[in-house]
């Protein structure tokens, strides 16, 4: 059986979960901005004909921002997460082989299913989400995983395509001539570091790459040259990719709404990002051998410094509240109040199955202490899920929140926040 896969790839996936809440902002231009409204995350078709680039400081864009009348918004990631989650289930119930490739991307495995009009079954599913969600979607379908992937790219060039391209149903001219009309800098998988060699070698187009001989893909390019120019061919070399496989290392990193040099404040950070990491690391059923932190000052300003620090566990765990004591700990190593800090991070990693903690003979490990440990971070848990996030936390997480990314023009959290829902009023007209 030949492998089909689609691709479901959210159009300006940010700006469009802020326009379901703002309809009156559709055929506007709008922005979205990183952490600290820093710079340009997302923008609409419209912000893009205005000339806003991706990543675009938007210091240094105010002007034109007022001049263009482009629509502003902190990034909501709450709401944007919520919305991918909806899209996802939908996804789901047309097929359970999917893969989230990102909040905005999901890969599906159609070769089990009896389609016989990919455009067709295409249409229907980005009709369905636009219905059920408010999102629009563009959709690639072809034998491969990197066909797809351009497919969705056609498919928001081409309005002809009504935001779905089917390599299986188009025509071998049109196959041709997408291909051709490529540049190798639009192929997943072309890095900035490659391109330049491959264009030294004549090689510009999708179509060239398509027309390599094996052994010169590999040369030019390695094993990956070789598979994908399979792939542009239409031979899958890249099947679904597992779901809820082990994670290899959990970060968790702020740059700070403002620059300190108050050890309070960095522990506060320490604190929150480190619950936030452990619970992912309990969901997923793991324990940390080893954990770290890194901080460092402004690089854009004079005397730029980095700190990372690794600590090896006696034992593994997945205790927020031992994790945070060692890595404050660490901190004290090398903390100066005379360093302005401006971003920190934490990471936990080398993990193993929360049920597999071993004994050693030299008594290091304390089974009594690490039973209450894992008894105590499930009832944090339930409490949590039952009563709502962050009922229970540590109280060094209250230290300081002026650590905390600014938000100034965020939307409100629609889903995730009841004091932040619009409110109706009925008035009595006849009073």
């Amino acid at each position: 059986m030949q492998s089909v896969f689609a691709l479901i790839d959210c159009n300006n996936f940010f700006v469009s979960c802020e326009r379901i809440f703002r309809p009156d902002l559709e055929g506007k231009p709008v922005v979205v901005l990183s952490s600290n409204d820093g710079c340009v995350v997302a923008r609409s078709n419209e912000a893009k004909q205005a000339g806003i680039p991706m990543g675009a400081p938007a210091f240094k864009f105010r002007s034109i921002f007022r001049q263009q009348r482009i629509q502003q918004f902190s990034a909501n990631f709450e709401l944007y997460g919520n919305v991918s989650k909806r899209i996802t289930k939908i996804l789901t119930e047309v097929t359970p082989r999917i893969e989230v490739y990102s909040v905005d991307e999901s890969f599906l495995d159609l070769s089990e299913l009896q389609i016989s009009d990919y455009h067709a079954w295409g249409s229907a599913v980005r009709q369905r989400i636009w219905r059920e969600v408010g999102v629009p979607v563009s959709i690639g379908i072809a034998h491969s995983k990197t066909l797809a992937k351009l497919g969705t790219e056609f498919a928001k060039k081409q309005p002809q395509m009504n935001g779905v391209f089917s390599f299986i149903d188009a025509s071998k001219e049109t196959r041709e001539a997408a291909l051709q009309n490529t540049s190798i800098r639009d192929i997943w998988g072309i890095g900035r570091q490659l391109e330049p060699r491959l264009r030294a070698e004549g090689i510009s187009t999708a179509w060239h790459i398509m027309q390599l001989r094996p052994r010169l893909a590999q040369q030019l390019m390695g094993i990956h040259g070789r598979q994908l120019m399979s792939e542009l061919r239409g031979i899958s070399c890249h099947p679904l990719e597992q779901q809820g496989k082990v994670a290899k290392s959990i970060m968790r990193s702020r740059t700070f709404g403002e620059d300190t040099s108050q050890a309070y404040v960095l522990e506060a950070a320490i604190a929150t990002l480190t619950a936030q990491a452990a619970f992912r690391m309990r969901t997923s059923k793991l324990m940390a051998r080893k954990i770290g932190l890194f901080t460092m000052t402004n690089r854009h300003k004079p005397g730029y410094r980095k700190w990372v620090r690794e600590v090896t566990l006696p034992s593994p765990t997945n205790d927020s509240g031992l994790i945070i004591a060692t890595l404050v700990k660490e901190l004290g190593e090398f903390y100066s109040n005379k360093q302005a800090y401006h971003r920190l991070g934490i990471f936990l990693f080398d993990f193993l199955p929360d049920n597999t903690l071993q004994t050693d003979l030299f008594g290091h490990v304390d089974t009594v202490a690490a039973s209450r440990s894992k008894a105590r971070m499930q009832a944090i848990d339930q409490i949590n899920l039952l009563l709502g996030k962050g009922k229970i936390y540590f109280a060094a997480e209250d230290l300081s929140s002026s650590w905390k990314p600014k938000h100034g023009i965020r939307s409100p959290r629609y889903v995730s926040n009841w004091d932040e829902l619009p409110v109706a009023r009925i008035m009595d007209t006849k009073n």
